[in-house]
């Protein structure tokens, strides 16, 4: 889930201030923060929402690391991606799922068979064919693009062989019966694969423009294509981009929104709440304390559940002291996801947790957590000392050396981390060494392995447990401390092709217990968002699964108030 220093500049003119940011507040890979505000033009004034021209003008948190649906991995680049493009399947308003490139489709468990509706096109004005789809699909498995979401195409029947090297991409089992129809064969039954279908990793891509490209897909808006409702137009690396809706795009007349400008971003969270208060921003997200301000002028506040899950992730990799289970232990007994959330982070609509799996998943009759209660850690310092002193015996050192806590630059994560630095501190000794990075350089160290901890988020790309639970998977690529549990790989294996319901969430239950008792990581957070929104900017979706927010259904009330 971007990269340089907050930087502020402030240009006089003869009628106002022009306030321009430069990307930098990072985010987590589990929730897309983005901020709509003004873009002064010309000699006036240019609000959040210009009626005139059916547009809204919008900030992301951080530019798009990646607009290669193949390799991206995080919610900026899935928002753009979600905006541009369009997969076989697709959302509605209502977060349901509907018909995108295939207008109808068959699906018996194993084998899904999919039509194209024969008026979907590129940009270009070029036909999207069953063929694009089968040509990004082995691309993005053959090893050599190293794709970190290569997993999601394992229902497929051969695609996890291809990845590995032992089949050619050729093998994948999949086929165009014709230009407009589909058929796909899985591995094994997986009821939620239709979900899949929606997801960036299963955009399509046409052959003869990526390979015109020669490297450089996706590297600037020339070098991309675009099917969905909006073409990338402007790309100014670290500064803009501009979407306008694409005439070609199958939907187009219910596409209401004629441009999205996204302009610059601001760490700032009180600036930006006093842009929304001044009209210059049209919806930003509250912290603590904006929050208590737009209480004070009686705003209309909204909420919403992200699914996503923050978390710290060890380094289980040989050498790292945090390798060693009983310092896990020792840091696991002080660490309290109930203080973190309430008092620390202090933010409305955040849920304490315990658990790799959020609460809004279901279980057989009821949530999952209430059917499978996850074994809390006591939060005992003194049982926590005496982790800490085995420890130390079985590393062999008379003190354990500074840990390096990575996190993202963004203020919350800061504080949070300072918070947890002064707790190892005082109730354990240990000295935390905080790597604040941008968004961008965090996920590149996360990656290479470069941390003890680190800050980490997860958003749910589909409605099954498997979204959360294939995270820590040995051979997963999204596995970036490297833990590894023989018992819980097979346990997940295990649940991917157990077809009855109560002994699938059995089968996550005793997986959910392992990961407590070896410490692989440590929850902290359902991720929750409070924001506000100008009121003449109506249709905005908020969901779990797809790009959040969503503009495909945001239109513009011609009059009303401004906020």
């Amino acid at each position: 889930m971007p990269s340089n220093n907050s930087t502020m500049t402030l240009l006089q003119s003869c009628k106002d201030i022009q306030r321009l940011y430069l990307y930098t507040m990072p985010k987590y890979a589990f929730a897309c923060l983005i901020t709509v505000f003004c873009l002064r033009v010309n000699d006036g004034f240019c609000k959040a929402i210009d009626i005139q021209n059916n547009s809204i003008s919008i900030a992301l948190s951080t530019e798009p690391p990646d607009l290669n649906s193949m390799t991206s991995t995080d919610q900026i680049s899935f928002f753009v991606l979600e905006h541009i493009n369009e997969g076989l399947l697709t959302y509605d308003s209502e977060g349901k799922l509907a018909p995108g490139i295939a207008e109808h489709w068959a699906f018996d468990g194993t084998t899904v068979r999919l039509q194209l509706r024969h008026d979907a096109l590129w940009s270009d004005g070029q036909p999207v064919t069953a063929h694009d789809f089968i040509f990004a699909w082995r691309t993005l498995l053959e090893p050599e693009t190293a794709s970190r979401y290569a997993f999601i195409l394992f229902p497929i029947k051969n695609a996890q062989k291809i990845n590995e090297g032992t089949l050619p991409a050729e093998a994948l089992a999949v086929k165009a019966i014709d230009d407009y129809a589909l058929s796909i064969e899985l591995a094994t039954p997986t009821p939620w694969f239709l979900s899949l279908l929606t997801f960036a990793s299963y955009f399509p891509i046409r052959e003869d423009f990526y390979t015109r490209q020669q490297g450089r897909y996706a590297a600037d808006a020339e070098n991309l294509l675009f099917n969905g409702p909006f073409t990338l137009d402007n790309w100014v690396h670290g500064a803009s981009l501009t979407l306008s809706k694409n005439p070609r795009y199958w939907n187009s007349k219910n596409i209401h929104l004629d441009k999205i400008t996204v302009s610059h971003i601001t760490q700032d969270s009180q600036a930006r709440f006093n842009m929304f208060r001044d009209n210059e921003i049209a919806l930003t997200e509250l912290d603590s304390e904006t929050l208590e301000s737009a209480l004070q002028l009686r705003l209309l506040i909204k909420t919403f559940q992200t699914g996503a899950l923050a978390y710290l992730e060890f380094n289980h990799r040989p050498g790292k002291p945090t390798a060693n289970l009983n310092l896990r232990k020792a840091i696991q007994h002080v660490f309290d996801p109930d203080e973190v959330t309430y008092k620390v982070a202090g933010v409305p609509g955040n849920i304490p947790a315990w658990s790799l799996f959020p609460r809004w998943l279901k279980g057989v009759e009821r949530p999952f957590w209430q059917e499978y209660p996850v074994k809390k850690p006591a939060i005992d310092p003194s049982t926590a000392i005496q982790y800490l002193e085995l420890a130390k015996q079985e590393l062999g050192l008379e003190e354990i050396p500074p840990l390096s806590y990575l996190v993202t630059d963004q203020p919350g994560t800061v504080k949070q981390a300072e918070y947890f630095q002064n707790l190892m501190k005082r109730k354990l000794g240990l000295d935390i060494v905080i790597d604040k990075q941008t968004f961008k350089q965090r996920l590149a160290k996360m990656a290479s392995g470069d941390f003890d901890i680190v800050s980490a988020g997860w958003g749910p790309d589909y409605n099954d447990h498997s979204t959360f639970s294939d995270l820590f998977v040995s051979d997963n690529e999204n596995n970036h401390g490297l833990y590894k549990n023989a018992e819980y790989d097979q346990l997940i294996l295990e649940s991917r092709h157990q077809q009855d319901s109560e002994k699938r969430m059995q089968l996550f239950a005793r997986a959910q217990d392992i990961l407590v008792e070896d410490v692989a990581l440590l929850p902290r957070m359902e991720s929750g968002m409070t924001y506000v929104q100008n009121k003449q900017l109506k249709g905005v979706v908020r969901r779990i699964f797809g790009g959040d927010p969503s503009f495909r259904f945001a239109w513009i009330e011609q009059t009303g108030s401004k906020r």
